[in-house]
């Protein structure tokens, strides 16, 4: 992964960047190409590499669960212990964050868990031929999750208990006075739930993997112009880089599927508020 990163930013830097000799950036690794151009009643439905990375990664997972499932043994193998696991360390999130009320859920919060895990982790990982992309990274991709959990949570919410769903928006014990100011500013906070859910996971994917790319840039800029040994401290600066958004990516997973179990957990909940 490492190389990777290193061979990119030597390459970036070779042929300007990608912009006719403008410098190395290191934002092209986020930019979206268009495989199969694809048009649907006038909106652009192409088949890109984030769609390809999409279908890798669901792919990859379905058959983990699907061969982790497969001829499953007292003692579990790896790969058992695996799919065990993943599923133990949702299902408890869930009961935690959501009650037992929240299980028949737990299909949904785990789905979104291991997909959104594939694709942070998938991204550090180079595919040859396919080089290194990170859905998670662009804004539009993770707004659509939040917005499916968003409103998902919210119909769930009206459904169960229909206006008494309101009563979310109405906290206990606030007095009479300050009612009006608290209901307009839990109504807020409210609605700016999917923005807030979106942009953390996109900011924290797009930083990590542009300061890599920096690092990389230093590793190869030293060791061209100054020598290999210069290149070594950012060379170690840029492996404890990669273990840290290794652990960040399963860190962006676990927090949107825990803030998704808090808010089913709102709506379940809400007629008791």
């Amino acid at each position: 992964m490492i190389d990777w990163f290193i061979s990119a930013a030597h390459a970036a830097t070779q042929d300007g960047g990608h912009h006719g000799g403008g410098g190395f950036d290191p934002m092209h690794q986020f930019v979206i190409n268009r495989y199969t151009p694809i048009e649907l009643f006038g909106y652009d439905a192409s088949f890109t590499n984030a769609s390809l990375w999409m279908v890798i990664a669901t792919t990859l997972v379905t058959a983990v669960l699907v061969f982790s499932t497969a001829g499953a043994k007292l003692v579990p193998g790896r790969l058992q212990s695996l799919g065990e696991i993943s599923y133990e360390f949702v299902a408890n999130m869930v009961r935690q964050n959501a009650g037992t009320s929240g299980m028949p859920y737990f299909p949904i919060i785990f789905t979104l868990f291991m997909f959104i895990l594939s694709l942070n982790l998938l991204g550090m990982i180079p595919i040859p031929g396919l080089g290194q992309f990170t859905v998670t990274s662009h804004i539009i991709v993770t707004f659509a999750l939040a917005a499916f959990v968003f409103l998902g949570v919210t119909l769930i919410g009206i459904f169960k208990h229909g206006f008494g769903f309101l009563k979310l928006f109405v906290p206990s014990g606030v007095p009479i006075a300050l009612l009006p100011l608290i209901s307009v500013i839990e109504i807020i906070s409210y609605f700016t739930r999917p923005i807030s859910l979106s942009v953390r996971l996109f900011a924290n994917m797009m930083a990590g993997h542009t300061m890599l790319a920096v690092f990389g840039s230093f590793v190869v800029g030293l060791g061209v112009n100054v020598g290999l040994a210069a290149g070594g401290v950012p060379l170690i600066f840029m492996v404890l880089l990669m273990g840290l958004e290794i652990l960040i990516a399963f860190l962006q997973a676990y927090v949107f599927a825990v803030l998704s179990c808090i808010y089913l957990s709102d709506s379940l909940h809400a007629g008791s508020h």
